[in-house]
């Protein structure tokens, strides 16, 4: 029932949103250039790796070593309002109708976190992956990782269609408000370095 779902509604956004879509690859191309498209490896379904696809939000810049400047020096205006909008996001229907990600899920994050989970919190990764989630709808960035993962475990064990259909529902009025896209002074969430202490009791 829940890929069915996901195919239904991912399918019906993409032809809904198709202009949007087009749109928003012209104004990537002429703001920030080639290429358009930013895909990296992401943990899915019980860890298996995929290439999650995005809108690319930032520039290239480099420092005089050929290093990549940090995020905050390479998000642009235009990129900072791609995300407030969830616009970089739009792609990521197309890795809902593969079945590598579903509408509802915990969001995958980076392949380097993966051995950095207590047993706890790597039951996220026993549901596939989502474009939003629990967590999402309560505080999306603005939380800590501990409490983003207690919200995505809690998912994992109570989740339901309608829940599903209660998350999308708020998710969209989360990214109206543009609420909780940055974690204090980073751009998005500082790095996850690994929960010090175990949170399961």
């Amino acid at each position: 029932m829940k890929r069915m779902f996901d195919l239904a509604i991912s399918s019906l956004l993409l032809i809904v949103l198709s202009p949007v879509i087009a749109i928003t690859a012209i104004l990537v191309r002429s703001k920030l250039g080639s290429p358009i498209i930013f895909k990296q490896q992401r943990p899915g379904l019980h860890g298996v790796p995929f290439y999650v696809y995005k809108f690319r939000t930032m520039t290239s810049e480099r420092d005089s070593l050929g290093e990549l400047l940090p995020d905050h020096l390479r998000l642009t205006a235009f990129g900072s309002l791609m995300r407030k909008s969830s616009l970089d996001e739009l792609l990521q229907l197309v890795n809902v109708i593969k079945g590598e990600l579903s509408l509802i899920g915990p969001r995958p994050l980076l392949m380097e976190y993966l051995p950095l989970y207590n047993e706890q919190q790597a039951k996220r990764h026993l549901v596939r992956p989502g474009i939003t989630g629990w967590a999402q709808i309560n505080g999306r960035n603005a939380v800590s990782w501990e409490s983003r993962f207690e919200h995505d475990v809690w998912y994992v064990e109570n989740r339901s269609l309608l829940l599903d259909i209660k998350i999308l529902l708020l998710t969209v009025k989360k990214v109206l408000k543009s609420e909780g896209v940055s974690n204090g002074n980073h751009v998005t969430m500082p790095v996850f370095q690994g929960t010090t202490t175990n949170s399961e009791g």
